[in-house]
């Protein structure tokens, strides 16, 4: 049965720290240009394409006692449970703007089996940055 919504992926939003050193963070590391920070500085747009990126405070009255408080890790042996994603055409020179500008480096950029460079990186919140090629097309064999 066909639905008769016609959703759009709207947001992603990243919960982080200080929403205006991230968003100036995303545009250095990542190229994106920040859209808007309004005037409270709890929320903090980049100019994306169809989707946009966007930041906000880690806690927020307003969303904890609605939905919960945002979960931490509690070690550096666990990562937050999203990871955000960039496509790029030259994943090297991403990933060395990305550390130049304050990224931690995780893993550089190498060839993975279905097709797609890809390397890691953490922002300043410890968010998990995976820089990658567009993916190719499977070949039929």
């Amino acid at each position: 049965m066909a639905s008769s919504l016609n959703p759009a992926f709207a947001y992603t939003v990243v919960y982080v720290k200080d929403v205006a050193k991230s968003a100036a963070f995303y545009s250095k590391a990542f190229g994106y240009a920040v859209r808007r920070i309004d005037e409270s500085h709890r929320w903090g747009e980049l100019e994306s394409g169809q989707t946009t990126i966007a930041f906000t405070p880690r806690h927020q009255h307003e969303t904890d006692d609605l939905t919960g408080k945002v979960q931490k890790p509690s070690s550096g042996g666990e990562r937050q449970p999203v990871e955000v994603c960039f496509a790029y055409p030259d994943v090297d020179a991403a990933y060395k703007r990305a550390v130049e500008n304050g990224a931690v480096a995780v893993s550089s950029p190498e060839e993975k089996e279905w097709g797609q460079k890809v390397g890691y990186v953490r922002d300043p919140d410890g968010i998990v940055v995976r820089m990658g090629s567009y993916v190719n097309e499977l070949k039929q064999g």
